[in-house]
């Protein structure tokens, strides 16, 4: 019993050193995007300053101002200073002031972030309602026509942009039958509908080919071949042995197809006009807001690897070989 319980005190804090090991790298990875990030805007073409002031709009404006907000900004200082006084204050949850927005960049992230996590949640489970059914059924019926029909079928969604496929349904449902509004700029059921389905198509395609090869990588598997000799049953190899060796593989792609859509579906976001993270990502790039736009790329990017943190995390839960590892 002692024995038993030292392995498993090591196995706990090999798997807290572990984690605590890529908690540091997503620290080490995040301060390089957000280096990168911040040299991009703002030693890019163009006076924000000036920006600042006048927006989009042609107005003659006075050097003695722009010197002025230059100043009070810090934006007069050597570049690795200007960095240096935004990651003093980023560390304390200060990341600034959206001129665009004319609030702070946290606040206006946080007003977005609801609208991105319900466009998430709502492609995502667009996607699993067709693509395991779909994919599965697929591989079981290998080379049948009906998996010929799905395989041309997703394969003619991944070839579909995503912007022209919103742009199909909504000159569809939007302006020839009337079914659904046109214009969006809030967050509603009615709106929800094409933007998540537009989405939900596409992910829906590559995902379906995803567990489609997966599941028949595992129907060739060996012990499924031993399984079969036994006598077992067809829907019994299928559920109990075959799937949960598939998912793994899936979980993976599933978090990052979830991280990809937490970090704003942009193009699509743009289309439909509803007001998430990538709509207000592109915005904040065109007004030159190098302030949300800061924000909203460490957001994407703690958003990707937490995800993955948490997908592997899941690993050892999941997988009966880690848990016999671990023990």
């Amino acid at each position: 019993m002692a024995a038993g319980d030292f392995f498993v005190r090591r196995w706990e804090a090999l798997k807290n050193k572990q984690i605590w090991g890529r908690i540091g790298q997503i620290v080490l990875v995040l301060l390089g995007i957000s280096f990168v990030t911040f040299a991009l805007v703002m030693l890019s073409p163009g006076d924000p300053v000036r920006q600042m002031i006048a927006g989009n709009e042609d107005i003659v404006v006075s050097q003695v101002e722009i010197d002025a907000l230059r100043h009070e900004l810090g934006l007069d200082k050597p570049f690795i200073f200007q960095y240096l006084d935004w990651l003093g204050r980023a560390v304390q949850g200060d990341f600034g002031f959206s001129y665009m927005v004319k609030k702070p960049v946290v606040e206006e992230l946080m007003q977005s972030l609801p609208a991105t996590l319900i466009l998430a949640l709502a492609s995502t489970l667009f996607m699993l309602v067709f693509s395991l059914p779909l994919g599965i059924y697929s591989a079981v019926k290998r080379n049948s026509v009906f998996d010929y029909a799905v395989r041309g079928l997703t394969f003619f969604g991944v070839s579909i942009p995503n912007f022209w496929m919103g742009l199909m349904l909504l000159w569809i449902f939007g302006l020839k039958l009337g079914w659904l509004p046109i214009v969006g700029g809030r967050v509603s059921l009615e709106t929800l509908i094409l933007p998540a389905t537009t989405l939900g198509i596409v992910m829906a395609a590559k995902y379906t080919r995803q567990v489609r090869t997966t599941v028949l990588e595992e129907l060739n598997q060996d012990y499924v071949v031993g399984a079969r000799a036994r006598g077992m049953s067809e829907s019994y190899i299928l559920w109990r042995e075959v799937l949960p060796n598939a998912m793994l593989p899936l979980i993976t792609l599933l978090g990052l197809s979830f991280g990809n859509l937490l970090g704003g579906a942009a193009v699509v976001e743009i289309v439909f006009s509803w007001p998430g993270l990538g709509y207000l990502a592109v915005q904040s790039i065109i007004y030159r807001d190098f302030q949300l736009v800061q924000g909203i790329v460490l957001w994407i990017a703690l958003m990707y690897m937490v995800i993955n943190l948490v997908v592997d995390i899941s690993y050892n839960r999941l997988d009966p070989r880690l848990r016999k590892e671990g023990r």
